[in-house]
C-alpha cells in the first residue's frame, strides 16, 4: 500500500474511532447529566424478614365532603357512607390485586354508632358540629350499606378489616383523657349481624389513635389491654366452630415506646397484630414536602420507629406481629400534586421496603379514594402513580426480605426480595437523583469480599459493570426482566406515570393496563436514570434463602 492510501486509511480509521467514542459517551451520559456506577449487594444466606403474601393494604375512611384541611376540601364522596360502589374503576383497580386488604377506619371511627334493630333513634350520616371532637358531629352506620360494603368487597376479593368505635361507653375529660372502660355492646351486635349474614371479615381492630398521648383522646395502656381482651372473648365467642377467626388488631396508633411496651406485655395472648399509623413527612401544608421525600438521611429517619417496635415484639411474651395499619405520609389529607403525584413513590416505595425489612406484615396506605393522597383520583377514580408503584410491588416482590445494601450513590435506595411465584430476586431501585444515571451490578456477595461471583469480568469487557450471579445459580435464562417508572414528561408533579416509555392509561373497558416488562441481558448493567424507579426481576440469581 503506498503512503496516501495508508494515511487516508488513518484518517477515516481515525474519524470513526472519534465518532464511536462520541456515541458511547453521550450513551454513557444520557440526556440528564453524569453516569456513574454502582453496586447493589444482596445477603441472600437468610431472609430478614417476612411480609404477608398480601403485604399491599389501603385505608377507606370515614369523612365526609365537608371534611377540609388549610382551606381546601378534598375528601368528596370518598367516605364510606358515600363511596359509588358501583364505580367500574374501583372495582377494577382493587380486583387488580387478587386480593387487596382493605383497612376501613380513620379519626372518625370512634364517633361511628352501627344500626341496630329496634333502635329508637335515626341512623344518620356525621354533620359538621365545630364544637364536637374532630369537629363533626357522631355518625351511625346504616345495616343496608354495611351490607352494600360487604357485597361489593366480596365481589372485588378484598381482605377486608374493619376498625371498632372504642371510645363508646367512655367519657373524653377536657385533657382527652378518656375514662371507664370500653362498651362493646354496639360492636357485639355489628359483629353478630356480620356472622349472621355470612360477610367475611379479615380482622376486626379496636380504636383509632387513642394510644400513648392520642389524637383527640387517649386510653392508658392497661385499660385499652382490658379492652382488648373483651373484644377477643367477643370475636372468640361470636365465631365459636369456625375454622378460620378473624384476627385482633390494636391499637392503631402513633408509636411511643413506652406505651407500646406496656400494651404488648399485658396483652401477651391476647391479640394477633399490633398496628401503628405513619404520618413522617408532617403536615400536609409543609412547603418542604418535596426536598424531605429526595433527601436520603430524611429517609433514612423512617427506621427507627420499625426498629423499635420490632425490638419490643420480639423481647416480650407476646406473638402478634407488626402491621403499619395507617400510612399517608403528609397528615391532613396530603397535598395535592404532591401525594397524588409521582414524586410520592419515592417516599412510598422506599417505606414498602424500610418496613418489610424490620419483618412488618402488612402496609395500609391512606387512603384507597380520598383525600389527595388517595391511590385513586377522589372525582374520577383514575389511579395515581402511586396505585400502579404498589400493584408492581404486590406482584413482585416475594414474602422473604433479603438484607441489601449499595455502594456507590447515596442517592440510590435499593431493597431486594424473593420474587413472588417465580424463582430468583426482585430488586427495587430508586433514583432520588435528577442528573446522574446510575449503571447498577448486582453482587450476591459481601461487601467487604473480594472474592468473584460474577459471571463476566470486568477485565473482558471494559468499561461496563456487568449485572452478576452466583456460580451455582442454574443459566437457563440470561436475562431478567424490568420494570422503569418514569414521570411524564420529567414532571415529578405529574398524575401520569411511565412505564418503559409508556404512558399507563385504563384501557377501553375501564380496566387496569398489562404492566409488560422488558427483558435485558444479565450482561448489561441495570440502568437507573435520574428520578425513576426501577423493579428488576432476575430469575437466575438462586439464593438459600429463596428456597
Amino acid at each position: 500500500m503506498s503512503f496516501l492510501p495508508k494515511l487516508l486509511f488513518l484518517y477515516f480509521w481515525l474519524f470513526w474511532m472519534n465518532q464511536v467514542s462520541v456515541f458511547v459517551t453521550s450513551q454513557r451520559r444520557g440526556r440528564s447529566g453524569n453516569v456513574i456506577s454502582g453496586t447493589v449487594f444482596v445477603n441472600g444466606t437468610v431472609s430478614i424478614g417476612r411480609t404477608d403474601d398480601n403485604f399491599i393494604c389501603a385505608t377507606l375512611d370515614w369523612w365526609p365532603p365537608e371534611k377540609c384541611d388549610y382551606g381546601k376540601c378534598s375528601w368528596g364522596r370518598a367516605s364510606l357512607l358515600n363511596l359509588d360502589l358501583a364505580n367500574p374503576i374501583l372495582l377494577n383497580a382493587i380486583k387488580a390485586f387478587s386480593p387487596l386488604k382493605i383497612r376501613m377506619g380513620g379519626t372518625l371511627q370512634d364517633n361511628v354508632i352501627y344500626e341496630t334493630k329496634g333502635d329508637k333513634n335515626p341512623c344518620v350520616p356525621f354533620t359538621k358540629n365545630n364544637s364536637e371532637m374532630f369537629g363533626f358531629s357522631k355518625g351511625c352506620l346504616p345495616m343496608s350499606r354495611w351490607d352494600e360494603l360487604n357485597i361489593f368487597f366480596k365481589k372485588a376479593g378484598a381482605m377486608v378489616v374493619f376498625g371498632l368505635n372504642a371510645l363508646s361507653g367512655r367519657t373524653v375529660g377536657l385533657d382527652g383523657s378518656a375514662v371507664g372502660a370500653w362498651n362493646s355492646s354496639n360492636a357485639e351486635s355489628l359483629i353478630r349481624y356480620t356472622v349472621n349474614k355470612g360477610y367475611t371479615i379479615y380482622g376486626w381492630e379496636l380504636g383509632n389513635e387513642l394510644c400513648g398521648s392520642g389524637i383527640g383522646a387517649r386510653v392508658a395502656a392497661d385499660q385499652y389491654a382490658a379492652d382488648v381482651n373483651s373484644l377477643r372473648n367477643i370475636v372468640q365467642n361470636i365465631y365459636k366452630g369456625f375454622k378460620a377467626k378473624p384476627l385482633v388488631i390494636a391499637p392503631g396508633g402513633f408509636f411511643e415506646a413506652n406505651w407500646f411496651i406496656e400494651f404488648v406485655q399485658k396483652t401477651p395472648k391476647l391479640l394477633q397484630v399490633v398496628t401503628q399509623h405513619i404520618y413522617n413527612l408532617g403536615p400536609g401544608n409543609d412547603n418542604q414536602l418535596t426536598n424531605k421525600i429526595l433527601n436520603p438521611s430524611y429517609l433514612d429517619g423512617g427506621h427507627q420507629i420499625f426498629r423499635d417496635l420490632q425490638s419490643i415484639l420480639k423481647n416480650s411474651a407476646t406473638s402478634a406481629v407488626a402491621w403499619v395499619g395507617e400510612a399517608g405520609g403528609a397528615y391532613n389529607s396530603g397535598q395535592n400534586l404532591v401525594s397524588n403525584s409521582f414524586i410520592y413513590s419515592f417516599w412510598y416505595l422506599d417505606q414498602l421496603g424500610m418496613a418489610s425489612s424490620y419483618d412488618t406484615k402488612t402496609y395500609c396506605r391512606q387512603t384507597l379514594i380520598g383525600g389527595n393522597y388517595g391511590l385513586l383520583d377522589t372525582s374520577t377514580f383514575v389511579p395515581h402513580p402511586d396505585y400502579y408503584s404498589a400493584l408492581l410491588w404486590h406482584r413482585l416482590m416475594g414474602s422473604n426480605v433479603l438484607s441489601t445494601s449499595f455502594s456507590g450513590s447515596k442517592f440510590i435506595r435499593a431493597y431486594a426480595h424473593c420474587s413472588k411465584q417465580s424463582q430468583g430476586i426482585t430488586l427495587l431501585l430508586i433514583n432520588l437523583n435528577s442528573k446522574t444515571t446510575v449503571q447498577v451490578r448486582v453482587s450476591t456477595e459481601n461487601p467487604a469480599s473480594n472474592g468473584g461471583l460474577s459471571l463476566q469480568s470486568e477485565e473482558q469487557i471494559p468499561r461496563i459493570n456487568f449485572a452478576t450471579m452466583s456460580r451455582n445459580s442454574s443459566v437457563n435464562g440470561n436475562t431478567r426482566e424490568e420494570y422503569h417508572l418514569t414521570a411524564k414528561d420529567g414532571n415529578l408533579q405529574s398524575q401520569n406515570v411511565v412505564l418503559n416509555g409508556k404512558v399507563l392509561t385504563l384501557n377501553s373497558s375501564e380496566g387496569i393496563p398489562f404492566m409488560d416488562p422488558v427483558n435485558r441481558s444479565m450482561l448489561d448493567p441495570i440502568i437507573v436514570a435520574p428520578f425513576s424507579v426501577v423493579f428488576s426481576h432476575i430469575p437466575s440469581i438462586k439464593l438459600p434463602a429463596c428456597k
